[in-house]
């Protein structure tokens, strides 16, 4: 309690009591009421910006540790996107290498959504990118399967393929002898001429069996002057190939032929000098080199072995 205040009265030379009116009471009273509002208040606003509370202190523990699991998130979609990228590459050389044709599936640049942050973004925005990075996902993983589809598919149509195409040697090992003459130009036996030599002679005991380089269908099994008694195999995909000089043909035409059935013997009927077989490989109506198709029964060094003898300038058998 304040104590009291007096003041000097000059005309009766003594102290008097000052008493406050009820105005200058009250308005003292609402004086310091605000002045006494103003530092509760700021303190509050003091302690509430350098002090957090319970719920604020969680609110943002919560808030900290969303942020960490969606960057945690968005690194692992662009870890994945990565690896769709890789796998695409693959994709893009097995068609253009292996098959030789090229990607056949919708574009794939589709943007990346890695590395985001939650500062400044409301949770429905933090929603719908990260719904929309899973999105993007979720059709490159489409587009992906479709590839796969595809390649699959020419994979069986490559595996049917290659049961056709000539891929070994008409003569088992243990008959042939020694490669004869290679595919190129020769001395021709009869005429003493350089001529063009179509094909491969392959010496070999008389009777040798022949065999069927690849699955395909007979389309010719006779006898012409030059060639003697022969047999000309369709492949099918523009490939044919010629077994000539034959002793005995054991196929008639349009008789259906797998991978190493027996067509003939060995012989030397026609232009022949001595038995041997004379083997062409063609395709789409051009001779090639019949070393080149023998992949499925030589190493590497044996191809090498047969195709240095093969470009050896000498005399043919036929």
């Amino acid at each position: 309690m304040s104590e009291p205040k007096y003041s000097f009265d000059s005309e009766k030379l003594s102290y008097e009591k000052i008493t406050p009116s009820f105005r200058q009471r009250a308005s003292k009273f609402l004086r310091n009421t605000l002045v006494f509002c103003a530092i509760v208040l700021g303190v509050f606003v003091v302690l509430s910006v350098l002090f957090d509370t319970p719920d604020e202190k969680i609110q943002k523990r919560e808030n900290k540790q969303l942020q960490y699991q969606y960057e945690l998130l968005t690194q692992k979609v662009g870890k994945m996107e990565e690896s769709m990228d890789e796998i695409q590459q693959h994709d893009d050389n097995i068609h253009r290498l292996i098959f030789g044709v090229g990607q056949t599936a919708v574009s794939q640049n589709l943007d990346s959504a890695t590395q985001l942050s939650l500062i400044g973004k409301s949770n429905s925005d933090i929603l719908q990118e990260t719904s929309g990075t899973i999105d993007n996902l979720m059709d490159r993983l489409a587009s992906q399967k479709d590839l796969i589809d595809n390649l699959m598919k020419l994979v069986q149509d490559k595996e049917k393929q290659l049961a056709y195409i000539p891929s070994i040697s008409p003569i088992g090992d243990k008959n042939v002898q020694y490669l004869a003459s290679g595919y190129g130009y020769h001395m021709h036996p009869i005429y003493r001429t350089l001529k063009m030599h179509s094909g491969i002679d392959l010496a070999a005991p008389k009777g040798s069996p022949v065999y069927a380089t690849g699955k395909g269908q007979v389309v010719s099994a006779g006898s012409s002057p030059d060639y003697g008694n022969n047999v000309i195999v369709d492949h099918g995909y523009g490939y044919k190939t010629l077994y000539a000089h034959l002793d005995k043909i054991r196929v008639k035409k349009g008789q259906r032929l797998q991978r190493g059935d027996a067509i003939g013997e060995v012989g030397s009927t026609g232009r022949s000098t001595a038995p041997h077989l004379h083997y062409e490989v063609r395709k789409n109506n051009k001779t090639e080199n019949p070393i080149n198709y023998y992949y499925s029964d030589l190493t590497p060094e044996e191809y090498k072995k047969i195709l240095d003898a093969s470009n050896t300038m000498t005399m043919s058998f036929d």
